[in-house]
């Protein structure tokens, strides 16, 4: 099974720069989008009868949001955490038979670090969220999380200590996370890769020189690690300031 994951900023604009070329070459059975940054009827998709497709629209206009397509019907899907209303459009739930998918766009915490308190607030809710999902079935959670776990995770760590993404906090929370009993797949499979980053600024030549963070993830639920076949970021896809992401689950354990 193969999925895919990229924050789009902005799925209208992307779709200008060849999203749907990427959509068709890469094939995926699940594929995730975050910021999409549109209202209903904004947009109008091709993507066949192979998928379903469900969205998440932001009740702010041109902001946040995230949609997932499944070749797969799903059981069920919920729109933010359990029942509570979500108006940043940052949560879809589909359940599957064997296994839950959450696609996630987590907020930023700012320059200023005005929104790390709603933050950690947000982490606390959603790994309680997670913990009550993978007692039932494993889960599959990717997105945007915002955070550059370690110091491998970003080009200039020293610099960028205690800034937005790169906090103390926000990356104690994703320790605890992991130590929860949920495995960040790319460094599962590539525990020493360098560079490899899915989020570049604006500013100029700094994409061109590879100066980036990594902050778009599939983590999976630990008893799920032995299906992991592949996990790549996809840095030579343009159309964002993110790339994708890539997963590949095997029906049976690896060899």
């Amino acid at each position: 099974m193969k999925l895919v994951s990229w924050n789009v900023n902005g799925l209208r604009a992307c779709v200008k720069k060849g999203f749907a070329e990427y959509f068709e070459t890469m094939d995926a059975d699940v594929f995730c989008v975050q910021e999409i940054k549109l209202q209903e009827g904004q947009i109008e998709l091709q993507h066949g009868e192979d998928y379903h497709l469900f969205w998440n629209y932001a009740a702010r206009k041109g902001y946040s949001g995230t949609a997932v397509w499944t070749r797969k019907q799903p059981l069920s899907v919920r729109y933010g955490l359990e029942d509570d209303f979500e108006e940043e459009g940052r949560i879809l739930t589909l359940e599957f038979e064997g296994w839950y998918l959450i696609n996630v766009y987590t907020p930023n915490s700012r320059r200023d670090l005005s929104r790390l308190p709603y933050r950690l607030e947000w982490e606390t809710r959603m790994l309680d969220y997670l913990r009550k999902l993978d007692a039932v079935k494993p889960v599959i959670m990717c997105g945007d999380l915002n955070v550059a776990h370690q110091e491998i995770d970003l080009k200039n760590a020293r610099s960028n200590r205690g800034n937005s993404g790169f906090t103390e906090e926000e990356r104690g929370c994703m320790s605890t996370l992991l130590e929860t009993g949920f495995t960040d797949t790319f460094r599962y499979l590539h525990p020493d890769r360098t560079d490899a980053y899915s989020w570049w600024s604006f500013m100029p030549k700094v994409r061109e020189r590879n100066i980036g963070w990594r902050i778009d993830y599939f983590l999976v639920s630990d008893r799920l690690r032995p299906l992991v076949t592949a996990a790549e970021i996809d840095s030579a896809t343009l159309g964002s300031d993110h790339c994708p992401v890539i997963l590949e689950l095997a029906d049976e354990p690896r060899a």
